[in-house]
């Protein structure tokens, strides 16, 4: 055999790199739906299924899609849970709850700086007044 024949011949058999999924727009969904529907002999639908290199199961998803009326829709319909609304009470706990967390860095910073001038006096011998003490 022709050893370009073969080279051509594993070419085409080579799976690409990485896969894409293929997409279908709304109008060619309608028209193999079309056509489908048009099959009355046995085998047909299984023909027509061959020729566009689609599975069955994709019939049974785009029936459904186009009862539920999404195949006429003019934008698709959105994937994934609904968007929740921001209730304004949980931005405000959240708010609160950010300050809160500021006022405890700085808090803890002052408590680290007080017990730095503690044991700074200790070592200079320098007496710091009592908290209850007036200066």
């Amino acid at each position: 055999m022709n050893p370009m024949v073969e080279e051509a011949r594993v070419r085409e058999t080579e799976v690409v790199e990485k896969a894409r999924r293929r997409g279908f727009t709304a109008e060619y969904k309608l028209r193999v739906l079309a056509e489908a529907d048009r099959c009355t002999r046995p085998g047909e639908v299984g023909a027509l299924l061959r020729r566009e290199g689609l599975y069955s199961s994709l019939l049974s998803v785009w029936r459904r899609q186009r009862d539920a009326g999404e195949l006429s829709a003019r934008s698709p319909k959105k994937r994934g849970p609904p968007a929740k609304e921001p209730d304004a009470s949980a931005r405000r706990v959240a708010e609160l709850e950010k300050e809160l967390a500021r006022a405890q860095v700085r808090l803890k910073r002052a408590e680290a700086l007080l017990d730095l001038q503690k044991k700074v006096s200790e070592i200079l011998g320098v007496e710091l007044p009592k908290p209850n003490e007036e200066p």
